[in-house]
């Protein structure tokens, strides 16, 4: 178990360590964040799998975002007697009309089992509540 996550953590870093690609018009760019000790990433647009999941970057129009945000809780002893922390992953649905050319915001953060989000432009006005759409130990 722990080569599985030490294997993850190797990928999430290997991930960072490249730079962005450039911020592009013609389209809205979102930027994901959260609290340190939790990790937020971009999974799907419109329902299609992304292949980098630190940003979204879209056409101008509505669209459907999906992250996922991962985080770890303590164990608390259930029934086997284990007191390590658990990775809980949320998913997270937003739905907005994004305009080419600007700046949003995806942030997240854990609250105990279950995440809250927001989006935000890049005034820090809220534009929508993030959906959490199931959260687990998946």
């Amino acid at each position: 178990m722990r080569y599985l996550a030490l294997l993850g953590a190797v990928l999430v870093l290997t991930a960072c360590a490249s730079p962005l690609p450039p911020k592009d018009p013609n389209q809205a760019w979102i930027e994901l964040r959260s609290p340190a000790g939790s990790l937020l990433m971009a999974d799907r647009l419109d329902g299609q799998r992304l292949q980098d999941g630190r940003f979204f970057q879209v056409p101008s129009g509505a669209h459907e975002l999906q992250a996922r945000l991962q985080f770890e809780v303590n164990g608390g002893g259930g029934l086997d007697g284990s007191n390590e922390p658990r990775t809980i992953t949320c998913e997270i649905r937003v739905r907005h009309d994004f305009s080419a050319g600007q700046a949003y915001r995806l942030e997240a953060r854990p609250m105990q089992m279950k995440a809250q989000a927001w989006l935000y432009d890049d005034q820090r006005t809220l534009l929508a509540r993030g959906q959490i759409t199931r959260c687990g130990t998946f």
